[in-house]
């Protein structure tokens, strides 16, 4: 009678530790994806490359914007002197000039973006960014690790579960 008694609180211990092993809390992790990226492109060649070419552009844009400045210059002093001939002419090369600088900005501006979003969506940095969340969350022992990007869904979130800077880290150890 005894065997049987203990044999029972046995499986009735045993029951209760697997039941509370099944109901495991869900610990959630977010990561700022934007300061990842940020972090891990900051020095890398693309990046230098992407940073050459955008103040390649700004100084071109700055160029032709005093140039643009100067003939409104000259035109204001040709005004002033009673040329009406020169002052039409120089108006003209402006609204050229003008129209000339905003497409240029507008092209080098799409030129940019496609440049910054085609290192963002490289295959190679996600595909490494994934497997050190994966590896920083079961560290941690984070069942869900969320993008503060996407936070349509994040009402609020305990700093304490950021794990942005262990990725950031990790990141740039491998």
């Amino acid at each position: 009678m005894k065997k049987i008694f203990f044999a029972f609180a046995l499986s009735i211990v045993a029951v209760f530790a697997l039941s509370a092993q099944a109901q495991q809390i869900t610990r959630f992790g977010v990561v700022d994806t934007a300061k990842v990226y940020q972090a891990y492109f900051k020095n890398s060649s693309p990046m230098r490359n992407y940073e050459a070419k955008k103040a390649e552009c700004q100084a071109e844009i700055n160029t032709r914007a005093d140039e643009i400045r100067n003939l409104r210059s000259q035109k204001s002093a040709a005004l002033a002197s009673g040329d009406e001939f020169e002052a039409s002419r120089l108006d003209s090369q402006i609204a050229k000039k003008t129209e000339s600088l905003t497409e240029y900005t507008k092209s080098k501006n799409i030129e940019l973006e496609n440049l910054k979003n085609s290192m963002q969506t490289s295959n190679e940095f996600y595909t490494k960014l994934y497997k050190v969340i994966e590896r920083v969350a079961e560290n941690e022992g984070f069942t869900m690790i969320l993008s503060l990007q996407q936070n349509n869904g994040i009402l609020w979130y305990s700093t304490s579960v950021d794990v942005t800077e262990k990725v950031i880290s990790e990141l740039n150890l491998r």
